[in-house]
């Protein structure tokens, strides 16, 4: 890319960037939006406002091979915000690329199976992230960012904030999850957060105000569903257990 366009594109970007907080786009579209304008713009080492029908139907028949459905999907839709809101032009090419209808079930754990994950994982911060995901059913986001004024011990309920959608839910707050939330709050006792980050030797004001890193707790999950011999995809579902395992009080 030739040094001014090395210039527009930057311009570009933080542009792209702007709108999709001017629009209160959630952080997790704007890192999907914002990383789709590189990939094109990185295949093609060029602006994408350069790019032809042709160009693009070449870039996405190129990237269902090398990629997922969904990750076409959002390519789809950030390249079509960056054209609309950014070069302010109604992006023409709607239908260059139409997903297959395919209707899938997720693979439900067993009780047996969450029970093993819970005991296989050897931190008390990924023990009671399992619990908690599978007997709220929640996305891993919703989980990281609960805070201790989300829990409502006396009328057992968990208040999500900003979920799917940017809306609010309530949902049924399980004994063992409480018991097991409470077990994690008093080892760190964060003024905030439940799942807060763990502690560095030096870390900054920001750093402890910090939910667990998001990436780790992915890698953490994915290590423990190995050590389990689980076959099935990691999914949030709901289960529950009849009395909190002896496991959940250890470090």
């Amino acid at each position: 890319m030739k040094p001014k366009d090395k210039k527009r594109y930057e311009h570009h970007y933080q542009q792209l960037l702007k709108c999709l907080k001017l629009q209160g786009k959630a952080d997790v579209t704007i890192d999907s939006y914002s990383r789709a304008f590189r990939r094109v713009s990185e295949h093609f080492d060029c602006l994408p406002e350069k790019l032809t029908q042709d160009n693009l139907k070449d870039y996405f028949a190129a990237l269902v091979e090398s990629h997922s459905w969904s990750t076409v999907k959002i390519d789809r839709l950030g390249l079509q915000f960056y054209w609309r809101h950014v070069l302010n032009i109604e992006w023409q090419w709607i239908n260059i690329v139409k997903l297959p209808k395919i209707k899938t079930l997720p693979d439900i754990l067993t009780v047996n199976e969450i029970e093993c994950m819970i005991a296989s994982a050897r931190k008390l911060r990924y023990r009671v992230f399992v619990l908690l995901t599978y007997s709220l059913g929640l996305r891993l986001e919703e989980a990281l960012a609960l805070q201790v004024g989300d829990i409502d011990a006396e009328k057992m309920q968990v208040h999500i904030r900003r979920g799917k959608g940017s809306k609010d839910r309530l949902l049924p707050l399980p004994d063992l999850t409480l018991h097991a939330l409470r077990t994690l709050w008093s080892s760190h006792r964060h003024d905030t957060l439940l799942f807060s980050s763990p502690p560095k030797k030096s870390q900054t004001i920001t750093d402890i105000n910090k939910h667990m890193d998001r990436g780790g707790t992915q890698k953490a999950v994915r290590e423990i569903i190995s050590s389990c011999k689980i076959k099935k995809k990691y999914r949030c579902t709901v289960c529950a257990t009849a009395s909190p395992p002896t496991y959940l009080n250890a470090a």
